[in-house]
């Protein structure tokens, strides 16, 4: 009984903690806040997690620990199904960016929660964050670029790399939950277009992303051009 109360104390402090994070971000965010949010005492925050941003480590853990191992499924899914040929971007970018985004639908992952905590990340990542999302995504994101460079050889690698940067940065935007969409309220978009309907959101991400990715490569001027091969 002792172990079940301690595993429901880990998993209350940590959904408090990933709902206040992504409210306000790590910086706004105070142990109090989350101990108190969690019904716990500062003594079971530390006894664990150790620290806050041990805690902060975990909350991304539990959810990319799923997510990588689901992304790298969908590839090799996809890999063995076209035998030994290059898949297709639409499919590299359905696989990577799509399993994220299905996450939103799936409280059990975290929902639209979670993603907003990864989106609100992203966008304003502390040091210590940026480094361990690398090292976290490191395996995940090597296969995908190479999925990415035999997807794409008449593209230059650099080009990839800047465009799926270019990705990364637009679907964090767009999962942040930002109020940004509403600074241009005078063109009138309607409810059933507002950023809180996922099965609207999700297709055209997706579209932008692939229209990004496939977009005419651009023209550099001799002075500024550098061999990206």
């Amino acid at each position: 009984m002792v172990e079940v109360r301690s595993v429901d104390t880990r998993e209350r402090i940590l959904d408090a903690a990933e709902r206040l994070f992504m409210a306000h971000g790590y910086e706004g965010t105070s142990m109090r806040q989350i101990t108190g949010d969690a019904g716990v005492n500062l003594a079971a925050v530390n006894y664990h997690f150790g620290s806050k941003e041990s805690l902060m480590q975990e909350v991304f853990r539990r959810r990319l620990d799923w997510l990588n191992e689901e992304r790298m499924r969908v590839l090799n899914v996809m890999e063995a199904e076209a035998a030994g040929k290059p898949l297709k971007p639409s499919q590299i970018v359905d696989g990577f960016f799509g399993t994220l985004l299905r996450m939103a639908g799936d409280e059990r992952r975290g929902g639209m929660t979670f993603l907003r905590l990864l989106g609100r990340t992203l966008t304003e990542p502390s040091e210590f964050i940026r480094a361990f999302l690398a090292h976290e995504y490191k395996e995940v994101m090597d296969r995908y670029k190479e999925a990415l460079f035999r997807s794409l050889p008449e593209v230059p690698k650099a080009e990839i790399v800047w465009r799926f940067h270019f990705m990364l940065g637009a679907t964090s935007y767009a999962i942040a939950g930002t109020d940004a969409l509403r600074l241009v309220t005078d063109w009138q978009i309607e409810d059933e277009d507002s950023v809180d309907r996922l099965d609207r959101l999700v297709p055209r991400l997706m579209s932008f992303l692939l229209g990004g990715l496939r977009a005419q490569l651009p023209q550099f001027s001799d002075s500024a051009a550098v061999d990206s091969k």
